[in-house]
Parts: structure tokens; sequence; C-alpha cells
């Protein structure tokens, strides 16, 4: 898919993505969520990055860790999934300091060197350029700060394998169908075709100068948490 294409569909998706992502993970995406802020190590009084931010949760997530004294940016380049995380914090987190940001996030508009921490969720399998968008990442985060990517991932093991493409065919699609959004959610099965696997997600981000790169598999490898320190 081409970048405008990826933009359109998001924008697309904004008004059912919380609802839909509740349902297809059966309440366990708020689990890996935090998971990943956790790896992020976000503390009290850091200023924060969410790449690709869509509605807002791993954001919202990291505001509560780095408290009133902090700050987070979201980025994402769909405006109406920011509209949505804009919306949810102002009636949750009222008093936390954020900064929504509608960017390319292989193009990051902030200086070298200017994030504690970050995170990134279901949006490195997206994105056009898996280097430029790493490299991105590498520019901007402090020495020895560490960012946390959730995704989907092609599981190593046939068992999960199979499991997840059923889980695709006969759950995810036919659930996003209807909510005339078959198309939309098809588009999973071949992204993960694409999108490299827990190794070499290591393997690029070492050849990228990160310092450490470590790949947690979760749900029997059908997604999983790559925590890369700079």
């Amino acid at each position: 898919m081409k970048k405008d294409e990826i933009q359109a569909l998001f924008n697309r998706i904004a008004p059912v993505y919380d609802q839909l992502n509740q349902n297809l993970s059966l309440g366990q995406h708020k689990i890996w969520k935090r998971m990943a802020v956790k790896w992020s190590e976000a503390n009290t009084g850091d200023t924060a990055l969410d790449l690709c931010c869509g509605s807002g949760d791993l954001a919202h997530l990291l505001a509560k860790q780095v408290g009133i004294t902090g700050k987070v940016y979201g980025v994402d380049f769909a405006q109406a999934q920011l509209a949505i995380a804009k919306a949810k914090a102002q009636k949750i987190l009222p008093l936390h300091h954020f900064g929504w940001i509608e960017a390319d996030v292989l193009h990051l508009p902030f200086a070298d060197n200017y994030f504690n921490c970050a995170t990134m969720g279901y949006g490195l399998r997206n994105v056009v350029d898996i280097s430029q968008c790493l490299s991105e990442l590498y520019r901007v985060l402090q020495p020895e700060a560490k960012a946390a990517i959730l995704d989907f991932h092609r599981p190593y093991d046939n068992f999960w394998r199979n499991f997840q493409q059923f889980y695709l065919d006969y759950l995810v699609v036919p659930l996003a169908q209807s909510q005339g959004l078959k198309e939309e959610y098809a588009y999973i099965s071949p992204s993960l075709d694409r999108f490299p696997q827990g190794k070499e997600q290591i393997a690029l981000a070492k050849s990228l100068k990160f310092r450490e790169a470590i790949h947690y598999p979760l749900v029997g490898g059908t997604m999983g948490v790559l925590v890369l320190t700079k």
C-alpha cells in the first residue's frame, strides 16, 4: 500500500477502531499496551513520544507514567485518529500535558536527542519504510533512552501461524465486515507477510546503531514487543 492509501485507511476506521480492538483482542490489548509502556521505562517528569499514536491508548498510558510534570507527544498522520486521542485525553487526563502532532513518522518534526522514552503500537508494520522510521526514532531519542514497539507478527511456529490465519479469516475480517470495513481489515494478513519477524527486527535495529535490541514474543509469537536502547 502507498502512504496516502494507508493514511486514508486509518482515517476511515477511526470511529470504530477502539471498539474493534477491544472485541478482537477480548480485551487483552490493554495488557499488551501496559507491557510496552513498562518496557519503555517512562518515568515521572519525562518527555515521552508515542509514534503512530492512533486513538491514543499508549500515549495516555505514558502520560500516567510521566505525570503532570512530564509531557507526551502523540504523532500520527491520520487526522481522525488524532482528534479521538485528543478528546479522550481531555476527558480522562485533563491535567496532563500532551502535544498531538499530525506528521509522518518517517520525518519527525523534533530535534535530535529530544525524548526520554518512546512507544509505538501497531504502526511499524504499516509504515512504507521501516528502516527510515527506526532511524528517525533513533535520532530523536536521548542516549540510553528506550523505545518499546508493539505489533502483530507472523509466528515461527506452524501451529500458531495457522491459528493466527484462522483467527484473521474467520473472526477479524467477518467482524470488520459487519462494520463495513472488510477490505480495511483484510489488509492485515498481507501486511504480516511483509513484516520482518522478531530476529529480523533485532538485526535491522542493530544495523541502525541501536545499542541493544530485544524482541519479546507474545501469544505464541502472533505478536511481540521490540525493545530498543539507543
